[in-house]
C-alpha cells in the first residue's frame, strides 16, 4: 500500500486547464482514468487525508503509485480521450458496464450484393443495418416472419443461397411467396436492394406513408376489377398493422429517442435503456456495473452514455436522450454525441407526459433488474467466497487464491502434443487470459516432461514482463510506459496441474529453476479427485462436498475442454493439408486457384512450369517453387469408391483411421 504523498506533484507542476489524468500502480499498469475542467482542483481533490476520502477513492489513491495527465484544448475533447482511454487500457478502478446478457438484432447485410435479413448477436459490423436490440430472438423471428409477405427479403444463409443457384431451384420460402428468391434470378440485384431499403425504412419507423401508398393500390386495383391483386394488397396491410403491433405506440408525437434509467445501491448499480423509433419502442438492453469507484447517479449516466454512443454515429444517436439526471459536464456531452450524430442531440430530463411516464417504466425495469442480479450473485459470491477460503485452509496458503491457472496437456498418441493454460480470477473463469501451447522441446509422449516445458515457458514470459516494467533487473530493464495489459504480466497465487505427484513435482521443479518461490502448485488427479502436494507423500482429500473442491474440479475440467479442443483443431488441420500447404509463401487464394485450373492436385503435379505460369496471379519463381514441392511430395496412393469399388481418378486425401484422443489422467 503506496503513501499518496510520495508520488503527490507539486502544485505548481499541474496545469489549470482542462485534460485527462491515470493513476498507475507499482507495476505501471494503468488503474483509473478522469477527466477534469481544470486538472489541478482535480488532482489536489485526491492528495488530502484519507479519512476524508471516499473508501473507493481511497483504496485507488493508496493501490497507485504515480498519476499523470495530458492536457486537452476542450472538454470535448477530454470526454473523447477519457472514453479511448478507459477502452485502451481497462482501469480496474473505472466503471466499466457490462451486458446482463448478449442482446439479439435484426440485422440487414446492406454490405452483400443480395441483401439479407437475420438476426446478429455481438459487436456490430460496417456496412450491416441495425434494429433494436430485442429481448428475445423469437420477437424477431415473429416480426420478420409477418413483414416478409410484403417484403421478400433473402434471409437464407450463404451456403443455403449458393445450392439453390447451383441446383437452380429456389428454397421453400421462394415457393411459397416469402422470398424474392433472387438466387435463380427471378428478381435483379437492383430490385432486391430496393426491397430491403423499403424493408429498413418500414422498421425505421417511416411507416404510415408505406401504408398509404399500398392502401391507394388496393382502392385503384378495387375500382380496376382486379380483385386477386386488391385482395392480395389488403392482406398484406394487414401482416404490417399486425407487425407494427408487436411495438406499441408510447409516444404519440412519433420521437426518436433513447431513455435511460439509472437504479443503484452503495455496491452496484443497473442501466436500463429503451429505445424508442417512431414513437414505438424498438429494442431494450440492460447494464450492471459494480461501484468500484466513487460516483453519483449522475456520473454513472455519463458513464453510461460513453460505452452507448462511443462507437456508433449517424441515426444509431437519437434526436433526443432522456435521463435521470442531466450529468455534470451536460453542455460537453451533447457536443460530443452532436458531433457523432452529425445534427443536433437535445439531452435533457423528461418533466411531464408521456415522456415522464415511460421514464418511469424504464427506471422500474432497472429496479428489478438490479434486484434480480443481486439475488442470482448474493449465493454465487457466497460460494466463491468458500470455495477460495476452503483452498487456502487445505494447501495452507498465506490467503485466498483470487487468481488460479491451471495447466493440462493432451494428444494424439503421442502426436499433435499441446497444453491449454486456464486462468479463473475471484473463482470465476476470464476466458480473455486463457492461453495455448505447442510443446516443441521433444517428440513423442512423455507428459511429466511437457508440462515441465509449458510451466516453464508461461513463467519465463512473466519474468520477461517484469523485466520491461523495471519489477526484476531494473538495472538491465527500461520501464514500459503504455500501461497496457500484457499477456503473462499477473502471477497466479495458485498453479494447478491436471495429474497427480510427476506431474506436480515437474510444475514444481520448473519454478525453482527459475527461482519462483511466491506460487503455490498442487495437482488434481482425476482417479480418486486427490489434491497432490508438491513433497508430500499423502495427498490431500478434500470432503465430496467442499465447495472448494468443486471449483478445482470446475478449473481443472475446464483446462481439460481447452487442451482438447486446441488438440483437436491442430489434428484436423494435419489431416487436412496436402502437399500445396508445405509450399512457402503460397496463400489459400493462390492455393484455390490452382487446383481450379488445372482441376485437380495429381494434373497440377503433371503440368510443366510455364503452364503453371499461366494461372493468374503465379510469377515464374512462385510456379518453380510449386514444381518443387510437388515433385518431392509422395502422391497418395488412389482414391477407391468403397459402395462400388471404383478406382477414383483425381487424388483425395486418405481418411483417417480410428483413434482416441486423451488428456492427461493420473
Amino acid at each position: 500500500m503506496a503513501d499518496p504523498s510520495s508520488y503527490r506533484p507539486k502544485p505548481g507542476e499541474i496545469p489549470d486547464s482542462p485534460g485527462v489524468y491515470k493513476f498507475r500502480d507499482e507495476h505501471r499498469r494503468v488503474i483509473y482514468v478522469g477527466k477534469a475542467k481544470s486538472l489541478r482542483q482535480r488532482l489536489a481533490s485526491y492528495f488530502q487525508d484519507l479519512a476524508g476520502l471516499h473508501p473507493r477513492t481511497a483504496t485507488m489513491v493508496t493501490t497507485a503509485a504515480s498519476v499523470e495527465w495530458t492536457v486537452v484544448s476542450t472538454e470535448v475533447e477530454a470526454l473523447q480521450l477519457e472514453y479511448s482511454w478507459i477502452k485502451e487500457y481497462d482501469p480496474r478502478f473505472n466503471v466499466k458496464y457490462r451486458d446482463d446478457k448478449s442482446y439479439p438484432s435484426l440485422a440487414v447485410t446492406l454490405n452483400e450484393q443480395y441483401p439479407r435479413v437475420q438476426v446478429m448477436r455481438g459487436p456490430k459490423k460496417k456496412g450491416v443495418r441495425y434494429f433494436g436490440p430485442y429481448g428475445h430472438a423469437w420477437a424477431i423471428r415473429e416480426t420478420v416472419d409477418l413483414m416478409l409477405r410484403v417484403f421478400p427479403v433473402r434471409t437464407c444463409s450463404a451456403g443455403v443461397f449458393k445450392r439453390s443457384a447451383q441446383i437452380g431451384r429456389p428454397c421453400l420460402l421462394g415457393y411459397i411467396g416469402k422470398c424474392s428468391a433472387p438466387c435463380v434470378g427471378r428478381i435483379s440485384p437492383e430490385d432486391h436492394r430496393e426491397l430491403a431499403e423499403d424493408f429498413c425504412d418500414f422498421m425505421a419507423g417511416r411507416t404510415g406513408a408505406y401504408l398509404s401508398r399500398l392502401e391507394k393500390e388496393m382502392h385503384a386495383a378495387a375500382e380496376e376489377m382486379e380483385y386477386e391483386k386488391a385482395a392480395r394488397l389488403r392482406d398484406d396491410i394487414g401482416a404490417l398493422r399486425r407487425a407494427m403491433e408487436k411495438n406499441a405506440v408510447v409516444l404519440a408525437d412519433a420521437t426518436d429517442a433513447d431513455l435511460i434509467a439509472v437504479a443503484e445501491d452503495e455496491l452496484e448499480a443497473a442501466v436500463q435503456i429503451f429505445h424508442v423509433r417512431g414513437g414505438r419502442v424498438r429494442g431494450q438492453r440492460g447494464w450492471v456495473t459494480d461501484k468500484v469507484e466513487a460516483v453519483d447517479t449522475a456520473g454513472l449516466v455519463e458513464h453510461a452514455l460513453q460505452q452507448l454512443y462511443g462507437d456508433e454515429s449517424g441515426e444509431s444517436v437519437p434526436k433526443e436522450v432522456l435521463v435521470p439526471v442531466v450529468p455534470e459536464d451536460a453542455a460537453a456531452l451533447g457536443q460530443w454525441l452532436a458531433e457523432r450524430r452529425g445534427a443536433q442531440v437535445s439531452l435533457r430530463v423528461p418533466q411531464r407526459g408521456d415522456k415522464k411516464s415511460l421514464m418511469e417504466t424504464v427506471h422500474r425495469n432497472a429496479q428489478q433488474s438490479l434486484a434480480l442480479h443481486k439475488t442470482k450473485r448474493a449465493s454465487d459470491l457466497t460460494t466463491r467466497s468458500r470455495a477460495l477460503e476452503e483452498i487456502a485452509e487445505a494447501l495452507e496458503l498465506d490467503g485466498a487464491p483470487l487468481r488460479i491457472e491451471c495447466f493440462d496437456i493432451s494428444h494424439l498418441q503421442g502426436e499433435d502434443v499441446v497444453a491449454s493454460m486456464v486462468v479463473f480470477e475471484d473463482g470465476l473463469a476470464r476466458k480473455s487470459e486463457y492461453r495455448r501451447f505447442q510443446v516443441k522441446g521433444f517428440e513423442g509422449q512423455d507428459d511429466v516432461r511437457s508440462m515441465h516445458e509449458v510451466v516453464s515457458r508461461r513463467f519465463k514470459r512473466y519474468l520477461q514482463e517484469k523485466l520491461k516494467t523495471g519489477e526484476w533487473s531494473p538495472e538491465d530493464g527500461e520501464p514500459e510506459d503504455d500501461g497496457r495489459p500484457k499477456r503473462f504480466a499477473y502471477p497466479p497465487q495458485l498453479v494447478v496441474v491436471d495429474g497427480g505427484r510427476p506431474q506436480v513435482a515437474a510444475a514444481q521443479r520448473a519454478l525453482e529453476e527459475l527461482g519462483i518461490d511466491d506460487v503455490a502448485v498442487c495437482g488434481l488427479a482425476k482417479r480418486l479427485e486427490e489434491v497432490w502436494l508438491p513433497g508430500e507423500d499423502d495427498p490431500v482429500v478434500l470432503p465430496r462436498t467442499s465447495e472448494g473442491l468443486y471449483l478445482l474440479q470446475r478449473v481443472r475440467d475446464e483446462a481439460h475442454r481447452f487442451a482438447i479442443q486446441y488438440q483437436r483443431n491442430k489434428r484436423g488441420k494435419r489431416l487436412k493439408a496436402g502437399p500445396l500447404d508445405e509450399v512457402p509463401g503460397l496463400g489459400e487464394s493462390r492455393k484455390q486457384a490452382l487446383v481450379k485450373h488445372f482441376g485437380s492436385v495429381k494434373k497440377l503435379r503433371q503440368a510443366t512450369i510455364d503452364q503453371i505460369c499461366e494461372v493468374p496471379g503465379i510469377g515464374r519463381k512462385t510456379a518453380e517453387t510449386v514444381a518443387a514441392a510437388l515433385a518431392q511430395a509422395v502422391p497418395a496412393g488412389p482414391a477407391v469408391n468403397t459402395a462400388t469399388g471404383e478406382i477414383i481418378e483425381d487424388e483425395a486425401p486418405a481418411p483417417a483411421g480410428p483413434a482416441s484422443e486423451r488428456g492427461t489422467e493420473q
